[in-house]
């Protein structure tokens, strides 16, 4: 059976401003895929070239098997999208504009509608346009997973969500991925993508620069030091040492956080040697891994969701 989601080359274009360039990857039957960037990255425009909205420059993107571009609309019925920029009509009550959008799916979806509604805390008797950002995108929300389609494409699927609905938002993902649904996730929320993503992708400048599972991705950084010293210390002492990366110095160099790989005896043993105050290791998170690829500035970007063009 083809994968829900395989990316051959992807390469798009907009006249000579680079969309994404040479981008290859499958998404396997069950997992939740994270994919990260920040603006101008390219994440929006995989998606939308997913979703069949624009047609590659060159390159082949297919879902189930189906070309993306050439089989569209046999695409959208498989899939539940949520884009990143949401366009709802506003005279419509909520109930009435899932309605209209069921009915394109044989309109089956009325109990998993209500269902999810009283999940996300959502009065779908209200009109649209009285709606705040944080219910429109419940509402978005609801649209793309009341169809109980095989897989979600999802485009910053929190954004406007207060912290209690980001957390329901994740279980309903934990919910769909149980039941054997396929998740492909867009978001700037590295806390986000850490806590429900089974392998990630890392899009920089339109090319896909790190594909793998979360664990393993995060192993190759798989420590992190803070040390403080009673009195500076060269941070060329510690970048000596093999596996060993300074990433932050601060209070004239008495305040250094390390990222650490492999054996950590080396480390040690040189941290017996100095006036240590005191330190801590910590596993590596997402974030950590994220700054290999991008530094701090663009790490700080991509913790707040944005819709613009990405």
């Amino acid at each position: 059976m083809p994968p829900p989601i395989e990316v051959q080359g992807l390469t798009r274009y907009y006249g000579k401003y680079r969309g994404i360039v040479d981008v290859t990857f499958t998404v396997n039957e069950g997992e939740v895929f994270g994919f990260l960037g920040p603006n101008g990255a390219g994440k929006t425009t995989t998606i939308r070239q997913l979703m069949g909205l624009i047609k590659p420059t060159s390159g082949t993107a297919r879902i189930f098997g189906l070309d993306c571009w050439a089989d569209a609309a046999a695409v959208k019925s498989r899939v539940g999208y949520l884009p990143g920029e949401i366009h709802l009509y506003e005279k419509m009550t909520g109930a009435e504009f899932l309605d209209f959008m069921g009915a394109f799916r044989g309109g089956k979806s009325r109990r998993r509608r209500d269902e999810l509604a009283e999940r996300l805390d959502l009065d779908l008797s209200r009109t649209i346009r009285h709606l705040s950002k944080g219910n429109r995108q419940k509402l978005a929300i609801v649209q793309a997973l009341m169809h109980e389609a095989p897989l979600l494409i999802l485009d910053e699927p929190t954004s406007g969500l207060d912290p209690l609905k980001q957390i329901d938002f994740l279980d309903l993902i934990r919910e769909e991925r149980n039941r054997g649904v396929t998740v492909f996730l867009s978001s700037h929320l590295l806390d986000e993508v850490d806590r429900i993503a089974d392998r990630v992708g890392i899009i920089r400048e339109g090319r896909l620069v790190a594909i793998e599972e979360m664990e393993q991705l995060k192993r190759k950084w798989e420590r992190h030091l803070s040390v403080i010293l009673r009195e500076p210390v060269a941070p060329e002492r510690f970048t000596a040492l093999d596996g060993v990366v300074v990433e932050s110095v601060a209070d004239e160099g008495r305040h250094l956080e390390l990222g650490v790989r492999g054996p950590v005896q080396p480390l040690l043993r040189l941290l017996a040697e100095l006036p240590v105050e005191d330190f801590t290791f910590a596993p590596a998170d997402l974030e950590r891994v994220f700054l290999r690829y991008y530094g701090p500035e663009t790490a700080a970007t991509v913790k707040e969701p944005v819709g613009v063009e990405r």
